[in-house]
């Protein structure tokens, strides 16, 4: 195999074949972790009561926190503040995409409680604005469509005057899958692009750059009404004239908000950072997406799909009003 990376193995009797990952392996160890960040990437240690307290939560209600299993940088300041992003149907992705610190594996059966539970903890933490993402389920025929709707409903049921943001997988492109969710009216879509198409066979080894483009196209012409969002990393080893050509086409699908951040790599089996992108070429990146045309971009060192996420909403229908 090419690039001297041992694939996973996920194999799983009865279930669809999965194309291997080229994104982790073990020769990824002869480069080791670079622990001496620039100073624009140092954050806190998440503590505090309301940290204590939603970890209590989210234990109780048998959740997962994309912050956790994805070891967010930003999560000492949402935790603090008392937001959280919800992530659903388990904690075992079917993929195994090269920068993601979430586990690949054999995902356990779905909780059919699980909506109920989200929606029971957004309504107890008071939230404005609650975000749900999940794994990828390639193992199930709509990849978790029906759970992700659900799970809109039972929030809006729960706490009426919560602004709903989902950020799911691409479905296999499965446009049937795509719609289930739309039609619970979220106020915002996310799917997230993630990385220049050069990189996707390494970054991204089981999803396709076309797809993901399509299903923020399709988001945007059958719900013209929700706010359509992606997210890209960059520090993977991209030109910037590859990112404002990826941005340029993020934004011919009609996408409306973007966030871009610095690829953090979570362990020595994950793709190693090619370089630290500076908070100077941050800030072009957002003055290039902003000319563009996107209604809002966050862009900086520690970004994440979901960092601020609540700008977003009045800033994106505003710039839709007439």
């Amino acid at each position: 195999m090419s690039d001297g990376l041992v694939p996973i193995a996920f194999e799983v009797p009865g279930e669809v074949e999965r194309p291997r990952s080229r994104g982790r392996g073990k020769p990824n160890t002869a480069v080791p972790i670079d622990r001496r960040r620039p100073e624009w990437l140092k954050v806190r240690l998440p503590m505090g009561p309301q940290v204590e307290e939603l970890r209590r939560l989210m234990r109780a209600k048998e959740l997962h926190t994309v912050c956790e299993e994805a070891r967010c940088p930003n999560m000492a300041e949402c935790w603090g503040a008392g937001t959280a992003t919800f992530m659903i149907l388990g904690d075992t992705c079917t993929r195994s995409c090269g920068f993601c610190a979430v586990r690949t594996g054999r995902p356990l059966e779905v909780d059919p409680g699980e909506p109920a539970h989200v929606g029971d903890a957004v309504a107890r933490m008071g939230l404005g604005h609650a975000v749900v993402t999940s794994v990828n389920r390639d193992e199930l025929p709509d990849g978790g469509a029906a759970v992700f709707a659900a799970t809109i409903r039972e929030i809006k049921r729960r706490s009426p005057r919560t602004t709903v943001e989902v950020l799911t997988p691409d479905f296999r492109g499965e446009s049937d899958a795509l719609d289930v969710v739309l039609a619970a009216h979220p106020e915002v879509f996310a799917h997230n692009v993630e990385t220049v198409p050069r990189l996707y066979s390494r970054v991204r080894p089981q999803a396709v750059y076309e797809r993901s483009l399509e299903v923020l196209r399709r988001t945007s012409d059958r719900a013209p009404e929700l706010i359509c969002k992606t997210g890209i990393m960059v520090g993977l080893g991209e030109t910037m004239d590859e990112v404002l050509a990826t941005m340029r086409d993020i934004r011919a699908q009609g996408t409306s908000v973007l966030t871009i951040g610095q690829y953090l790599r979570p362990s020595a089996l994950h793709l190693p950072i090619e370089r630290y992108w500076t908070p100077e070429e941050f800030v072009s990146l957002y003055q290039a997406g902003r000319a563009m045309g996107f209604a809002h971009v966050e862009s900086g060192p520690l970004v994440r799909s979901s960092y601020h996420a609540e700008r977003a909403v009045p800033v994106a229908r505003s710039a839709r009003a007439p």
